[in-house]
């Protein structure tokens, strides 16, 4: 899949206005995280988990997003956060283990290739600290007859799933998305430490209700 259908700039600017994103933060997992670590939100849309990490005290907060228009209403809801726009992702304008934590909350499901997710994660790791924490919430494959036929519509018109695993579909309003195995998150993440995880219960973007996951890994720490 070409890097054009993984970021897909011009639907999220399309969409900034609009679009509400409900994937829960589960605060436990971030009970041992000192206030002033240095924590960054990948695709962090319009500032919606980043403005309950400082509701929570949280006080060195960053965010990152390929769309123009997300970091425009992010900048006008918290004018007081860092918000930073990627012009080449998913490279951070940022030097090596520059962050503590990184979250990474319903992105991997807009990305659908496989090469380009490996890419991201491997920029993840790379400005993660030793030790430093990802915290991802992403989706599932679903079970039910409307995603399957999705699926399925999806492979069959592009001649089979090309540089993506089974689980790429195409919304109503035109965005290529994807759902996943747990065994490919597993794999994407086999350079992180696995900590813990959750099964959740999200609304989607467009307001369906689907079976997500959370990921808690961490960075090696050197030895």
């Amino acid at each position: 899949m070409s890097d054009r259908l993984d970021t897909q700039i011009s639907y999220w600017d399309a969409a900034a206005a609009t679009k509400t994103f409900t994937h829960p933060l589960h605060l436990p997992w971030l009970a041992g995280i000192g206030k002033q670590a240095a924590i960054l939100d990948y695709g962090c849309g319009y500032g919606r988990t980043l403005d309950e990490l400082e509701r929570h005290g949280f006080g060195n907060l960053t965010g990152a997003d390929i769309s123009p228009a997300m970091i425009e209403r992010a900048q006008l809801l918290h004018p007081a956060m860092h918000f930073t726009t990627l012009d080449t992702p998913p490279s951070m304008p940022s030097p090596d283990a520059d962050f503590d934590v990184v979250l990474l909350f319903a992105v991997l499901t807009c990305v659908p290739g496989d090469d380009a997710q490996r890419r991201l994660i491997a920029e993840l790791h790379r400005v993660l600290r030793p030790g430093g924490i990802l915290y991802a919430s992403d989706l599932l494959l679903q079970d039910d007859e409307r995603n399957r036929s999705r699926y399925d519509d999806y492979a069959t018109l592009n001649g089979g799933h090309g540089d993506a695993s089974y689980g790429v579909f195409r919304t109503g309003d035109g965005a290529v998305c994807r759902h996943h195995s747990r065994e490919w998150l597993t794999a994407l993440l086999a350079d992180f430490e696995g900590i813990d995880s959750r099964t959740v219960t999200v609304s989607t973007m467009n307001g369906h209700e689907s079976t997500g996951i959370q990921i808690l890994a961490r960075k090696a720490a050197l030895t």
